[in-house]
């Protein structure tokens, strides 16, 4: 039978850009091997799979696969399919007024709001379902860490910031880099041994390549089937744990962008939010731009 699919650009205002995306409207009576293939044969760093909501009172229930496993939660794809529903369902409200989204994903409902922008592309931005909580165990050592990405021991760490582990549904190795220069001579790779189920690795600097961004990343998740990620959202949502713990944000709103991608000539922008009461972290939003790119449909 037909199924239809869209693909999206996310975290970017510019088709061609940011992380691509695909999401696949008409999954009913799909099971996890045929979902599996299907991301297999999109290789991108994530699809989407659409079904009939659980809980009537939510837009959607919706699956993330990468082109090997299945995740929890991530966050490139919950942006795209917020945006892309609020856009098929209710094109004309929207562009009157923001809309609630709510996906059911397995991490959880995670609540999201779309938006149209008078002439910009679509965007839209998702409450944390979950807090960032720093993981059990010991990340592997500078060496390994270096070993593992082509860079020097000494390329790693900046002012308070060490290597981390953190989660906010995804498992994340969170790498600091001394500089803009020594994170662009990073190479994909994973560290042998390392904890916490084979974690993704994220590595960031506080250098950044555009004024106005706060850090500039990169992420690599070879288990994943992901030799490097244009833009990670679930890392973002991880990300905000290692905030707190290094940089120490007083209280109040913190807005923050994450620049990724660049390396890859897929620039994107993350825009990650914090609220910070009596010294901890009360909640924290992730948020990027959307292009619609093309649709079509599996024969499947």
């Amino acid at each position: 039978m037909p199924r239809r699919f869209q693909t999206l650009d996310v975290f970017t205002e510019t088709a061609l850009a940011g992380n691509p995306l695909a999401v696949v409207l008409d999954a009913e009576g799909l099971d996890d091997s045929r979902m599996q293939a299907i991301a297999a044969e999109f290789n991108l760093s994530e699809t989407v799979f659409v079904f009939e909501p659980r809980n009537p009172i939510n837009t959607a229930r919706v699956r993330i696969f990468t082109p090997r496993r299945e995740l929890p939660f991530a966050g490139h794809p919950t942006i795209g399919t917020a945006a892309l529903l609020a856009h098929q369902r209710a094109g004309d409200l929207l562009a009157a007024q923001d809309l609630g989204i709510v996906l059911e994903e397995a991490v959880g409902d995670v609540v999201c709001s779309a938006r149209h922008r008078q002439g910009k592309a679509l965007a839209a931005y998702f409450e944390l379902p979950k807090l960032p909580e720093r993981l059990a165990g010991t990340p592997p050592s500078k060496a390994q860490i270096a070993e593992a990405f082509g860079l020097e021991p000494k390329d790693l760490g900046f002012g308070a910031h060490e290597p981390s582990l953190f989660t906010a549904g995804a498992a994340y190795l969170f790498v600091p880099v001394r500089s803009l220069d020594a994170i662009g001579r990073a190479k994909p790779g994973a560290v042998a041994g390392s904890a916490a189920d084979d974690p993704a690795a994220f590595l960031y600097t506080g250098e950044a390549a555009r004024s106005g961004s706060a850090y500039h990343a990169r992420m690599f998740a070879p288990a994943w089937g992901v030799t490097e990620d244009p833009a990670t959202g679930s890392a973002a949502a991880a990300f905000a744990g290692v905030v707190c713990a290094f940089d120490r944000p007083g209280d109040g709103e913190h807005a923050l962008t994450i620049e990724q991608g660049f390396k890859m000539g897929r620039p994107s922008l993350i825009a990650l939010g914090l609220t910070i009461e009596a010294g901890a972290l009360r909640g924290a939003t992730i948020g990027g731009s959307v292009v619609l790119v093309s649709s079509g449909s599996l024969d499947l």
